[in-house]
This record gives C-alpha cells, structure tokens and sequence, in this order.
C-alpha cells in the first residue's frame, strides 16, 4: 500500500488522517500534516440471532392490516372543524400544530403521518384511518391464466 499524500510504500499498517476535510491512509511522516483518526469500534453481531428476529418482524409486519388515511380525509377534517366551531387557529392550538400545516391538510395539498392523523381523529372525534388487509399475491398468481396484472390485486374504491 502507499501513502495517498507521498506516495511513498507504506510498512506495516497505514495511518489514518484526516487532511482538510478528507480522510487518507498515509505514512508516518504525513501523518503529522493532518489529524490522525480513530478506528471505529467494529460491532459484532451474532448472525442466528439477528436473523431469526428480523424474520420474526418481518412475519408479524407482513400479517398484520396495515393502516392508511381515506382519500378525503380534507374534506372530513375541515367539516368536523366547522361543525364544532373552531377556527383553524384553535384547532392548531388543540393539537399543537401550525396552521399551514392544518390549511394543507384541509386543502388536500398535504397527506398527514399517522402521528397527526390521531391527533385529529381524536380531537375531532372523526374517523381518517381505515386498516387495510395485506394481500396474499400467490393465490393471484395461480388462480389468472394470463398472470398477474395490477387489475387483479387492485381494489378499487368507490
């Protein structure tokens, strides 16, 4: 191996410095230019273990009904704001939110994260989340005869 600043073969193991923002392998002598790095502790991971749990939760995720927001939750948001009389402000206040945030919302400019999506639900006393069942895509593929489309999985909302 040679120095990345000289060039020169390096002996033994090269020495880790870090020259105006940029981290070299470099001899002895060039290390003294920069500031010498330090190695980063290695993790070990027992390999069984750590498969097995992430098979575990990948099984768990992959059954379980995942959730997702309905596609006018603005629309329910904003009625339920007007039924109760609050204006966006309050609103805000009451969940903790900035109004842009809730005016996107009701807008339809903004989907909101689940986090956010409970706050209004439970404020406004609406229901936006609706669980969705996993699909088992095999039973697809063997039932078509002409093979899996995205018209045979798709449900369609009306």
């Amino acid at each position: 191996m040679r120095c990345e600043i000289c060039g020169k073969p390096i002996s033994g193991k090269p020495i880790r410095t870090k020259v105006d923002g940029a981290v070299l392998d470099t001899c002895k002598e060039c290390s003294k230019l920069g500031r010498i790095q330090k190695a980063p502790p290695q993790r070990q991971i027992k390999r069984k273990t750590a498969k097995k749990q992430s098979t575990q939760k990948y099984q768990r995720k992959r059954d379980e009904p995942s959730e997702e927001i309905v596609e006018n939750f603005g629309n329910i948001c904003k009625q339920a704001r007007e039924s109760k009389g609050w204006s966006r402000e309050q609103l805000g206040e009451k969940i903790q939110e900035k109004v842009s945030v809730i005016k996107k919302i009701e807008s339809g400019k903004m989907t909101p994260e689940l986090n956010l999506a409970y706050k209004f639900e439970k404020t406004l006393n609406i229901k936006i989340i609706e669980k969705v069942d996993n699909l088992d895509l095999e039973q697809f593929k063997t039932s078509s005869s002409g093979g899996l489309t995205l018209g045979s999985i798709v449900k369609i909302k009306k």
